[in-house]
């Protein structure tokens, strides 16, 4: 095997695991909004168990690319990709963070009768995994215009946000007593918006590995 194939390998292998990272953080996002429409706190207890997970992952990643960077020395493309790499990991890992948030906010809420069912919500939360899922694509394909497009989407949570967050209000203003509640349910469509904001963030990143150009992305 000549070197330069055994660079593209460790390329192959960086970027497999990179996409299992981000299966998990979509996973943990999944199931912590899922919790959160059930009011399930064993399930939002799971989800922050589950995290090291996501964490011991970033970092034997994260050993990897120093790995690669020290020994294989890559250049020019192959330089752009791992250090998109690392970037993205960084971004993944706080992403995972975002749904420990929203499971800590179902267990603060606990087993109380919810104000309304939630519908909003969890639709902020499917366009985030899309997206996600989707950028992980883009990247392994290196597709500039399909990250482009999937940043566009934040718009969308944006929007969901700030309805979600007008028609809290207007619960919290006719009966105080749900306060907390209330509280917390703005708190998660802060993470799911934050979430959002990373996966536009990587795009980013998806673009410079593509092109070489530093781009900024709506977010």
């Amino acid at each position: 095997m000549n070197l330069r194939q055994h660079l593209l390998n460790r390329i192959s292998d960086l970027d497999r695991n990179i996409l299992n990272l981000g299966i998990y953080v979509n996973e943990a996002l999944k199931k912590a909004v899922a919790a959160l429409k059930t009011n399930d706190l064993d399930m939002a207890g799971e989800v922050i168990e589950e995290d090291a997970r996501i964490n011991a992952l970033e970092m034997s990643i994260q050993d990897d690319i120093i790995l690669l960077i020290a020994k294989e020395q890559p250049v020019a493309g192959d330089l752009r990709h791992v250090i998109t790499s690392f970037k993205i990991i960084a971004q993944l890992e706080r992403m995972g963070d975002h749904a420990v948030h929203i499971a800590k906010e179902t267990i603060k809420i606990g087993k109380t009768e919810y104000i309304k069912p939630l519908i909003d919500i969890p639709r902020m939360a499917e366009i985030g995994l899309e997206m996600l899922k989707g950028a992980l694509d883009a990247f392994i394909a290196s597709d500039a215009d399909a990250a482009c497009e999937i940043a566009g989407r934040d718009d969308l949570v944006d929007k969901l946000r700030d309805q979600v967050n007008r028609e809290l209000l207007t619960y919290m203003l006719e009966d105080s007593r749900s306060i907390n509640q209330i509280n917390s349910f703005m708190f998660v469509t802060r993470w799911l918006e934050r979430y959002a904001d990373h996966v536009t963030n990587i795009c980013e990143w998806i673009i410079y590995d593509a092109t070489g150009k530093h781009v900024e992305l709506n977010g």
